[in-house]
């Protein structure tokens, strides 16, 4: 496997893990810094890019407003009526759109249809897909623009 490969993989399993963290938090409102340390313990970390978990989860919440307004300009409801396991999808990947500018807007978009398909109800990856394909018009203006 070569590292570009091996360092896909261990990322998608980063999001994975972000999203079901966020998730938590959304539903309990817990501690971050607890729930982070949680899921550090509990589960098999050998193959995840840890700093892009922690990255990716404690950026979602330091930057929560901006990537909720982001969001909310493409959708016909408050980032709160949405499904908790979508919006954790979307607002990974609008963080990911705004502060990872390294990481294809292709490869974030495509992720976060991988994750909705695999966590989401049947028909959630087409309105994940729609929004985050306005989000990354608006977010990658120059990488977009060309698509």
């Amino acid at each position: 496997m070569s590292d570009s490969t091996g360092l896909a993989k261990a990322r998608g399993k980063a999001r994975r893990l972000a999203m079901q963290a966020l998730y938590q938090w959304q539903m309990t409102a817990d501690d971050i810094d607890g729930i982070e340390q949680q899921f550090m313990e509990e589960n098999d970390m050998k193959h995840v890019d840890q700093e892009y978990f922690s990255e990716l989860l404690l950026g979602v919440l330091k930057e929560i407003a901006r990537i909720d307004t982001s969001l909310e300009k493409h959708m016909s409801r408050k980032i709160n009526a949405v499904d908790p396991v979508e919006r954790a999808i979307l607002r990974i990947a609008t963080y990911e759109f705004i502060h990872r500018l390294d990481v294809p807007y292709r490869v974030v978009l495509n992720e976060a249809v991988i994750l909705s398909k695999k966590f989401c109800a049947e028909k959630s990856h087409t309105f994940i897909n729609a929004v985050l394909d306005k989000v990354a018009r608006d977010t990658r203006v120059h990488e977009t623009a060309s698509a």
